[in-house]
């Protein structure tokens, strides 16, 4: 690795994707609104109003003002703080926030309920729920738009401080909302073009899910594809880190202390972990014995880092411990294939 892995503003923290992304909760989709609500970037990226955004199976034509984001998936106008998010959730996902998106779950997430609607689409089902949220002071209008469709449910939320409504009034939000549109896939290069790595060899993986500039998630079913019993299938994550260990005697611990905070894996066993050179550079391996959520699988894990610059990669591999032979040799040959751009 080299400096070029400390461009595009990777975070403090590996970024750990849940192992099982086919299951997200109310609580969780609305925390995570709250999170993108409060760590919005400020660029743009100059694009078709009818174009998808890189690396979203969601679109829609956003009003007047706004342009597509380089930093999140959606539209933004930075100079009025106003921005519209679009989330691909699995299809199932619309049931569970059919029933559970209330008055009650949004208060809980710091959001007033004001009215909810239904709404329509040509991608099918959908509703719509108006509030209003205080962010450091700031009264944010919020527009909340599930849609269902046969492949995914889309999660659009839009939010626009008080100083901004005259910009975006109602009537254009809807406008922008009622085109909303949903592709079947992404093309693959399109997404690995948000990484500020290359991903060289994916080994038989499928993308399971990217965050632009920091992450991909690589499974054997496509993102929200697949059963429960599916979801044990071999995964991989790939992350970009800031900072890292100066001293090479400090690896050791700081590796250990990078996997300790892996969720969804439950008694841990590390079995070794030692400096190991990865593509020419410094790096360091750790393997362990853990066992899914429930505890009821036992699994087989390897992280890896990859030393260099400002920045470490993180790559980590899981697979059911029956399968760890057949799996290992996929996540070394993905390892091996990550180059700095």
């Amino acid at each position: 690795m080299d400096h070029a892995f400390a461009n595009g503003g990777p975070p403090r923290r590996p970024y750990f994707p849940p192992f099982d992304r086919s299951i997200m909760t109310t609580a969780m989709i609305l925390r995570l609104l709250t999170v993108l609500a409060l760590a919005l970037g400020a660029s743009l990226a100059a694009a078709a109003e009818t174009a998808y955004p890189p690396g979203s199976r969601i679109k829609l034509t956003p009003p007047p003002g706004m342009a597509t984001s380089k930093t999140f998936f959606g539209y933004e106008d930075p100079d009025n703080n106003a921005a519209i998010i679009l989330l691909a959730l699995p299809a199932q996902a619309y049931a569970e926030l059919d029933k559970s998106v209330t008055a009650d779950a949004l208060k809980r997430q710091g959001v007033t309920f004001e009215t909810r609607e239904a709404m329509p689409l040509s991608t099918g089902d959908a509703f719509l729920v108006l509030g209003h949220q205080d962010v450091e002071n700031i009264k944010i209008r919020k527009w909340i738009l599930v849609a269902a469709s046969s492949g995914l449910t889309a999660l659009v939320t839009v939010q626009i401080p008080e100083t901004a409504k005259a910009l975006y009034p109602d009537a254009a939000i809807r406008a922008a909302l009622a085109t909303l549109a949903i592709r079947t896939t992404v093309p693959v290069d399109e997404q690995l073009g948000l990484l500020p790595f290359k991903v060289g060899e994916l080994a038989g993986f499928r993308i399971g899910g990217i965050v632009p500039g920091r992450a991909v998630v690589l499974r054997d079913a496509a993102d929200g594809a697949g059963s429960p019993d599916t979801n044990m299938d071999p995964q991989m994550f790939v992350a970009i880190a800031s900072g890292g260990p100066t001293q090479p005697a400090d690896r050791d611990a700081f590796a250990r202390d990078v996997f300790a905070t892996a969720p969804n894996l439950r008694d841990i066993r590390i079995t070794t972990s030692e400096p190991l050179r990865i593509g020419g550079q410094q790096g360091h391996q750790i393997l362990a014995n853990a066992k899914d959520p429930a505890g009821t699988t036992a699994l087989t894990v390897v992280q890896w880092l990859r030393f260099g610059g400002a920045a470490y990669l993180q790559m980590i591999g899981i697979a059911r411990a029956d399968g760890w032979k057949d799996a290992y040799p996929r996540f070394r040959s993905v390892r091996d294939g990550i180059e700095a751009r």
